[in-house]
């Protein structure tokens, strides 16, 4: 009989799930609002107001998984939080800046007069699209294991402009959820045009990843792990063509409306699932553990006790506001 694991050897995988799940949810749920962000300059005036109502009561909160992502990183994986935004200061300053210059935009443009909100509007949209590029980039460089290099240069750039196509097929799709008449239309049609550069940057992740490590490409491609692993390309594919094919269908400005936004929310899930599985047990592919960039199990034991109260709380508000704002966005109104 095996001895039980202890503590310090658990622990770490432990927080590396919740890191990777707050992550997870903020890329899915401050996705869609960036997404809308970057959609806004296509709108006509009369729909931008729309626009901004269906992501209204959810966009702020929704950058709660970030700092709790980025915190579990700081507090259970200091040694890689070091490594990680050492790397990426840059980039990481400049999605801060966007996500002000968003927030700022958002507010403003609630009181501004008629001749300077256009400038808001701008705003609003470079601010989400700077920071779904800085995502980009951060993104194509964490999976080359920060390495330098015009290769990794050249893959962190492709990854910069594509990654913000997902976030636009992923506003788009809650706009078709969201709205309805000309702008549900619209959204059908924007989606319709970022599904190509989507499909293309996960095709490319797909590839790139094997190729950087020798341990990723051992992983995925030795027998029968082959096999066993096969479902999450093929389904990922799946829900990719599932979600171009209800796009041309007229069910989806009807009662299937919600599909579309839940088949490429599947996407993403499908896609951390194989990224998860290729990076274990590395916080930093082929670099760090998670074992070896981990705090003491004492530390790690009293941020347990904080996480258990803090991550249910955020869920919960999370599943709330959703549920208290579902269905089509109303008419926007200001006090």
């Amino acid at each position: 009989m095996s001895p039980a694991l202890s503590w310090a050897e658990i622990a770490p995988p432990i927080f590396l799930a919740l890191m990777g799940f707050a992550m997870l949810l903020y890329v899915v749920l401050d996705g869609y609002d960036l997404g809308v962000g970057m959609l806004l300059p296509r709108a006509r005036a009369d729909e931008r107001d729309s626009m901004i109502a269906s992501i209204g009561p959810f966009w702020d909160a929704n950058e709660t998984w970030l700092v709790l992502g980025v915190g579990i990183l700081l507090i259970a994986f200091p040694k890689a939080h070091g490594m990680v935004l050492g790397a990426l200061y840059l980039p990481v300053a400049l999605m801060l800046v966007g996500l002000i210059l968003r927030g700022v935009a958002f507010d403003f443009r609630v009181k501004a007069q008629d001749q300077w909100k256009p400038l808001w509007n701008f705003a609003f949209f470079a601010g989400s699209t700077l920071a779904a590029m800085s995502q980009g980039w951060m993104l194509g460089r964490y999976i080359t294991g920060l390495q330098t290099g015009w290769e990794s240069t050249l893959f962190a750039a492709v990854i910069a402009l594509l990654l913000p196509a997902a976030y636009v097929l992923l506003g788009a799709a809650w706009l078709v959820m969201k709205s309805e008449g000309e702008l549900q239309q619209r959204a059908v049609r924007w989606a319709k045009l970022a599904w190509p550069p989507v499909v293309l940057g996960m095709g490319l992740i797909s590839l790139a990843t094997p190729l950087v490590s020798q341990t990723v490409r051992e992983r995925w491609f030795a027998m029968p792990e082959f096999i066993a692993l096969l479902p999450i390309p093929l389904v990922t594919l799946a829900a990719l063509v599932a979600a171009r094919v209800m796009l041309n269908s007229k069910t989806v400005l009807g009662r299937l409306c919600w599909l579309p936004f839940v088949l490429v929310v599947a996407v993403f899930v499908f896609g951390a699932i194989g990224l998860a599985y290729s990076l274990f047990p590395f916080v930093v592919i082929d670099r760090l553990t998670i074992w070896e960039a981990a705090s003491a199990p004492e530390a790690l034991a009293v941020i347990a006790v904080g996480c258990a109260i803090t991550v249910p709380t955020i869920l919960g508000y999370t599943i709330f506001s959703y549920r208290v704002f579902r269905g089509k966005t109303v008419a926007l109104r200001y006090a």
